[in-house]
């Protein structure tokens, strides 16, 4: 879920992929392809276009510290633990990864010596490490760090316990090699590969310590960090990979998104994260900064309640849709942070897919509200009837759900609610399923560059209640939806994964809405950094994008 601010998960949800609050919510496991044999798909992780321009200096300034202003003050800093984006950007710096991103969505090697051997019908992964990758306390990473770490937050019942479910066994092949044996062949797994790896013994020794206070294996090590407040970064000398230009970051919460910009200006910040669409100009207009943007991975939508009440009958889903106008709605209220979604899943997974889009764009209506009044009236439901669309503490979402309002009146319904909850209350409401709880909801969605990641979670049956408020019922949808994670065949895959879609958006069990970018207001002394596609990673300030300072 996300807002005016941006996205982020709230404080706990079942999965990171729900986007909330106010710092893009980003995380499961994304990636491109590797190539070679084996699961994964011919075209997964394209490069998606990029966005902002390349200011990358092949002379980089020495030193100097960056200033980056999150929408949120991280919350973990322990991979095991870490949820929502401000904490990941944090610990993307600290810690380094199985693989990572390179430019656009596809994954290279960081800690692996190379890409993963896969055999046994793409059941089997066994990944390499490095010779000459340690933890920041001088240890060396071994397979068993690695295997630890992928069972952890399952045994420990973290809420990243879920993402490595299709795992059935992970062997020590020795010191330097992992064998990862799946269930069944996974065909989103070489996704999941993109972890980091934590020190066991460390950890261990004290896991409420070592979340404040980690020992990582990235670029950064931790200064200071108190929730709520700065975190304060430096380089560590001894890294193993490309060395930062940077002598430290500094990460520091403003979660209004005015005075954030306020602190650009003035320069207190060198970058600042999510231009909300009514201060771009603002930004754009500021001497000496810019607006730095690249399309994201999010999918906001408007969802039905089709298990009680007259929207689990899709003639009244369809009669909404005829109701409100999406086009006008996203134009008026997330143009120009975001545009407009006709798919349940962002552009960066439906291009490299090569998907159907041109046809799945005809299936929503044009404002018609002579056709939503009968089938309204085929449906049956009387003019006093009591609807219920709960939101997000989320301003965009909001006016989503108040355009969705405004034209229930429009048809002579007077009695309409637009209840703005906090997100306590939001997700305790959404899950019921029941009538007299919502209708209707606007929510948001982030995952992986993989179709699973989007529609699995969304629609199939056994995440009802879950990650699933819906309750969409399908038979054919959900065997199509089970069929297509358990292969690793591309084309098997895209044919299920298009005749799902297709019945999903002729259901309407979502109205898609929306989509948001990355967006950063940077100062122009700041060179090389490139708004990146994963939410994550930004601000990347090592490695291939090297983020210097020329004040």
């Amino acid at each position: 879920m996300t807002d005016t601010n941006g996205r982020d998960v709230p404080d706990r949800v079942t999965r990171r992929r729900l986007l909330a609050g106010a710092g893009a919510a980003g995380a499961a496991g994304l990636a491109g392809c590797f190539g070679g044999d084996g699961g994964g798909t011919p075209t997964d992780g394209a490069d998606t276009g990029a966005g902002g321009t390349d200011t990358a200096s092949p002379t980089p300034t020495p030193g100097g510290r960056l200033s980056f202003a999150q929408t949120k003050s991280p919350l973990d800093l322990d991979p095991m633990q870490a949820n929502d984006v401000p904490s990941l950007q944090v610990v993307e710096r600290l810690f380094d990864s199985l693989y990572t991103y390179s430019e656009g969505t596809a994954l290279v090697p960081q800690l692996a010596a190379g890409e993963p051997e896969v055999s046994k019908d793409a059941t089997r992964y066994v990944v390499e490490l490095r010779d000459d990758v340690t933890f920041q306390n001088g240890t060396p990473i071994t397979a068993e760090d690695v295997k630890y770490s992928f069972l952890a937050p399952g045994r420990e019942e973290t809420s990243n316990g879920s993402e490595f479910t299709m795992v059935d066994s992970i062997t020590e092949v020795d010191d330097r090699a992992v064998q990862f044996d799946l269930k069944y062949p996974f065909g989103p797994f070489r996704h999941k590969l993109a972890w980091s790896p934590v020190p066991k013994e460390h950890r261990e020794n004290n896991k409420k310590a070592f979340n404040k206070n980690p020992v990582g294996s990235g670029p950064f090590t931790l200064e200071s960090f108190t929730e709520g407040q700065s975190v304060e970064l430096s380089t560590w000398e001894d890294y193993h990979g490309k060395q930062p230009v940077l002598d430290g970051v500094t990460f520091a919460p403003v979660e209004e998104p005015t005075t954030r910009v306020t602190t650009l200006r003035n320069g207190e910040h060198d970058i600042v994260q999510t231009i909300p669409p009514k201060l771009y100009s603002a930004v754009q207009n500021q001497e000496g900064a810019s607006v730095e943007e690249r399309e994201g991975l999010g999918y906001y939508y408007l969802s039905f309640n089709c298990n009680e009440g007259p929207t689990a009958d899709p003639k009244v889903r369809e009669a909404i849709d005829y109701a409100v106008s999406m086009d006008e709605a996203v134009k008026n209220y997330v143009e120009p942070a975001g545009k407009r979604l006709t798919a349940p899943m962002p552009d960066s997974v439906t291009e490299p897919w090569g998907f159907p889009t041109d046809e799945w764009e005809q299936i929503p209506h044009d404002k018609d509200l002579d056709e939503a009044q009968r089938l309204l009236d085929e449906a049956g439901v009387p003019t006093d009837y009591s609807w219920k669309i709960i939101v997000p503490p989320d301003d965009k979402r909001e006016q989503i759900g108040i355009s969705v309002g405004n034209s229930l009146q429009e048809l002579g319904y007077t009695n309409v609610s637009v209840t703005r909850l906090d997100w306590g209350a939001f997700l305790d409401k959404y899950a019921t399923g029941k009538e007299s709880d919502y209708n209707m909801y606007t929510l948001g969605w982030v995952d992986e560059v993989d179709p699973d990641g989007y529609l699995y979670y969304l629609f199939h049956e056994s995440e009802e209640g879950s990650t699933n408020g819906c309750y969409y019922e399908n038979d054919e949808v959900m065997t199509q939806l089970e069929q297509a994670r358990r292969t690793a065949d591309h084309a098997e895959r895209k044919r299920l994964y298009t005749d799902a879609v297709t019945s999903i958006l002729e259901d309407r069990a979502h109205l898609p809405v929306y989509n948001l970018k990355n967006s950063f207001g940077v100062k122009d002394y700041v060179e090389g950094f490139r708004p990146h596609t994963v939410a994550k990673v930004n601000p990347r300030v090592a490695g291939q994008e090297t983020v210097s300072l020329n004040k």
